[in-house]
């Protein structure tokens, strides 16, 4: 590293102009550095990308056919499916529950009282029966509450390690394990559905266990965002990552109109649930059979050798459990890992240690708590700024579901539309001109967020603070809907936010970082819906805009957070974070993390 930084000294003046975060050598050092094979200028031959920014991660697909060359093209389709899936069965779960537990409630209460009767209870139908009666809602709310909590305490302990294991193993076989948790869950759901009067609605928390066990959709996601990173070069990531965002809202706003028509078309609730289960079935062939691996095989043994180097760093194991007994040996490992594991230990990848590092904490601290804030709001405030609508405005169904669309379709269309534009206005194009005025190859890398993705993000948040606050004093619809869409640009910021975070690790440590940011998430999950929905039930007969407020003061905090983000910030790709009071300090397989000043890009 050092020395390429002596090689590109020359060019340090070009560097300083750039806002671009690839670092800047002549056409043959980048030939090397690809690992093409190419010759010299006089040679003839030459790599396909010397024409164009060059890339580190280019080399490792040099020469593969394009159907097991990985790109993000590969994953917009099945995990569009995926999301549809997601937001589809979201509020047909909800009626099943609302009709499995009604129905046993009267069922038992019939049984303890003959002389009590009730109308037949019919999935998917209308059912007012159960939505006036108290004691179901009552039910109903804290039996999805132990669900929520259920997956989202489980995905914050089973996201980071799916995130630390793609590292080494590759990224699509952990998202298919994702999926296969949502396969086993929704078959519980078909036969609670099926045989109410044999299965009990409770063994749906069972389908919520293995759901939030294989790390749901939180794990799903922050794979997906790191797949799209380990196959698209700095410079165009965030644009890849907010396609995949833009794959969500999608499935979010027209999975549940799909979902309801497509009940009405077969009369049946259940059948949303087969639906259900068969994209889940798809996006598993999918991941195992057709996409391509997005980490070369020699990216996986780096990451493999890493572990391996900062497991024997640490304490080991006691002699008892090395018993000659037949699978003693794997059962020691197993109790020891369970009993020296710390729930919070993912996080310490935020947390780099050694002089200089301090910069680099900062950026991954502030990215990573902004990124969390940005997600609780975003899962956490949907039902309520529903429920307030009907309140103030007394919208319907058919009112709050166009709101719905149509704030979707607006961040669909600018992370598809404008970003992209944007991107290509301040990115490509300047990178273009570089390129022909210096007649040198610009070598793209992992090299911190630049200028543009900060901007793009303090824009984002400041968008949405502009939105919350007009949340707060607008008392008429079309008001309110024009705030929607002016918060709705805000999608742009944790698109950019997950590509800047991984463009702060080295290629082989995307999935353990973003792991990381699946635990927030999935804590975020747990804890955002019981403050807000909280503050909501408090305040909505005194000041119902006081759910605005917090979240306004959130997004502000967040903006003024933005500012302590520092560009061209970054860790080393030879670096290993090992604590320093580790015991195998100074041993010959590990060593110990000092990220010098100099490994920082110093030009700022």
């Amino acid at each position: 590293m050092a020395d390429v930084r002596q090689r590109s000294g020359a060019l340090g003046d070009l560097w300083n102009e750039s806002s671009h975060d690839s670092s800047v050598v002549d056409a043959s050092e980048a030939t090397t550095l690809l690992g093409a094979g190419t010759e010299d200028a006089n040679g003839g031959a030459h790599n396909d990308h010397a024409r164009k920014d060059s890339w580190a991660g280019y080399a490792d697909f040099e020469g593969v056919p394009w159907w097991n060359k990985p790109s993000v093209w590969w994953l917009l389709f099945p995990y569009a499916v995926f999301t549809l899936a997601l937001g589809g069965s979201m509020v047909p779960k909800l009626n099943l529950i609302i009709a499995l537990i009604c129905k046993r409630y009267f069922t038992d209460r019939s049984a303890a009282d003959p002389a009590f009767a009730f109308q037949p209870v019919i999935p998917g139908g209308n059912n007012p029966q159960c939505t006036e009666t108290p004691e179901v809602l009552r039910m109903v709310a804290t039996f999805t509450m132990v669900l929520n909590i259920l997956i989202g305490i489980l995905s914050s302990l089973s996201a980071p390690k799916l995130g630390a294991l793609s590292d080494r193993y590759g990224r699509k076989r952990m998202m298919a394990l994702c999926s296969a948790g949502g396969v086993v869950s929704e078959i519980i759901t078909i036969a609670a559905a099926t045989y109410p009067e044999s299965i009990h609605y409770n063994w749906l928390i069972f389908g919520a266990f293995f759901d939030g066990l294989t790390g749901s959709f939180t794990a799903g996601s922050v794979l997906s965002h790191a797949y799209a990173a380990d196959c698209t070069p700095p410079s165009k990531r965030s644009v890849a990552i907010g396609y995949l965002h833009s794959c969500l809202f999608t499935g979010l706003a027209f999975g549940p109109l799909l979902a309801g028509y497509f009940v009405e078309w077969t009369g049946s609730l259940l059948s949303i649930f087969y639906v259900t289960l068969g994209c889940h079935v798809f996006f598993i062939f999918v991941m195992l059979f057709v996409t391509p691996e997005s980490l070369s095989r020699k990216r996986q043994l780096i990451a493999r050798e890493k572990h391996a180097a900062e497991q024997a760093a640490l304490a080991p194991a006691p002699e008892w459990y090395s018993s000659p007994v037949p699978g003693a040996k794997y059962i020691g490992k197993a109790i020891h890992s369970i009993r020296t594991s710390n729930p919070l230990a993912p996080l310490t990848i935020l947390f780099p240690k050694g002089p200089g590092t301090k910069r680099l904490r900062r950026n991954l601290l502030v990215l990573a708590l902004i990124d969390t804030a940005i997600l609780g709001a975003g899962m956490s405030s949907g039902t309520v700024i529903i429920l307030y609508t009907e309140k103030v405005f007394h919208w319907g169904n058919f009112e709050s579901s166009r709101f719905l669309s149509l704030v979707s379709t607006v961040r669909v269309f600018v992370l598809m539309g404008i970003f992209p534009i944007i991107n290509y206005i301040f990115r490509t194009r300047p990178a273009a001109r570089r390129r022909r005025e210096s007649g040198v190859v610009l070598v793209e890398k992992n090299a911190g967020a630049d200028d543009l993705d900060i901007w793009i993000m303090r824009t984002a948040l400041i968008s949405d603070v502009v939105g919350m606050i007009g949340y707060i004093f607008v008392r008429t619809s079309p008001l309110f809907v024009l705030c929607a869409v002016i918060a709705a640009f805000g999608g742009l910021g944790s698109a950019t936010i997950q590509a800047s975070l991984s463009k702060h690790v080295p290629a082989e440590r995307v999935g353990q970082l973003l792991g990381a940011i699946g635990l927030l998430h999935s804590l975020a999950r747990v804890v955002a819906p019981m403050l807000f929905n909280g503050l909501f039930a408090i305040t909505v007969s005194t000041f119902p805009q006081a759910f605005f407020v917090l979240l306004a003061s959130i997004f502000a905090t967040a903006t003024l957070a933005s500012f302590f983000v520092r560009p061209h910030v970054y860790m080393t790709e030879d670096e290993v974070l090992v604590t320093d009071d580790s015991p195998g300090h100074g041993s010959n397989h590990a060593r110990q993390s000092a990220l010098e000043d100099d490994e920082l890009i110093p030009n700022m």
